[in-house]
Parts: C-alpha cells; sequence; structure tokens
C-alpha cells in the first residue's frame, strides 16, 4: 500500500502545486520573459537600423556615382573640346605661316625680278655705251682717213669682233 499513496491525488498538495506553478509563471513572466523581449526588441531595432543605414549609404554611394560618372562625362567632354580647340588653332596657325610664307617668298620673287630687270637695264646700258664708244672710235677713224671698201669692211669685222669679245 505504500505504493498506492504515490498515486492517489491529494487536493490540498494539487492546489498548492497549481498556485505554485501560477507564481512561477507570473515570476518567469516578470522577470525573464519581459527582459529577453526587451532584449530583443532593441536587438531589432538595431539590426532594422544597421539595414535602413546600410541602404542609405548605398543610395549614397549611387548618388556618388551617378556624380562621379557625370563629372567623367564632363572632363572627358572638355578634353575633347580642348583637343578640338588645339586642332583649329594649329591648322589655322599653320594656313597663317604657309601665307606668309607664300607672301614673303612673292615679295622676294617680285624683288628679284625688279633686281633682273634693273641689271638687263644696266647690261643694256652698258652694251649701248659700248657700242657707242666703238661707234665714235669707227667714226672716228673714218673721219681720219678716208674709206674705201676693204678698209669698211676690215673696221666692220673689227667692230664685229670687238663686240662678240664683250658679249
Amino acid at each position: 500500500m505504500d505504493f498506492q499513496s504515490l498515486i492517489t491525488v491529494a487536493p490540498w498538495t494539487f492546489i498548492t502545486q497549481i498556485c505554485n506553478l501560477f507564481i512561477q509563471a507570473y515570476l518567469f513572466k516578470r522577470f525573464l520573459f519581459k527582459p529577453i523581449q526587451n532584449i530583443i526588441r532593441q536587438r531589432q531595432e538595431q539590426v532594422n537600423k544597421i539595414y535602413d543605414d546600410a541602404a542609405e549609404a548605398q543610395k549614397s554611394a549611387e548618388a556618388d556615382k551617378a556624380a562621379y560618372e557625370k563629372l567623367l562625362a564632363d572632363a572627358r567632354g572638355e578634353a575633347a573640346e580642348l583637343v578640338r580647340t588645339a586642332t583649329a588653332t594649329a591648322q589655322q596657325r599653320g594656313e597663317e605661316i604657309v601665307r606668309q610664307a607664300k607672301q614673303e617668298a612673292g615679295h622676294l620673287k617680285e624683288k628679284a625680278e625688279a633686281e633682273i630687270a634693273q641689271e638687263r637695264k644696266k647690261a643694256r646700258n652698258e652694251v649701248k655705251n659700248e657700242i657707242s664708244g666703238i661707234a665714235m672710235e669707227i667714226a672716228s677713224k673714218v673721219v681720219e682717213r678716208e674709206i674705201n671698201e676693204k678698209d669698211h669692211r676690215d673696221l666692220v669685222e673689227e667692230f664685229i669682233e670687238k663686240m662678240g669679245e664683250k658679249a
């Protein structure tokens, strides 16, 4: 019978155990579950804040990337414009140098042609002076002596020889 006392239900023991269970449940809820739930809620808030910060940082990074790409595109555009400007300037300068060189060559050519014309004129004047001198010599020789046909031919041949030597 000893075993039977273990299996029987004693009403006061049952009521005390139930009250004990309610007291333990209240104490667990009050001192264990609420602090744990507060800690879990705080951690959840921290995790949500970290996710929000990460999303904001990603948006900021994307905005910075877009700004950087815009700046890079602008820099490339400026570089291309500088190259076009430099090319156009160099081409204009080259054309100006060629034009100046042509003008200078034209001036030099005109100057050379003027000098050549002046030298020709000078040479003609010298030839005229020599011819005049020779003609004067011939005339003086003719005047000095009476010329016959043979002397006249000799004088003409001598005149032609002198002209050939001086030319």
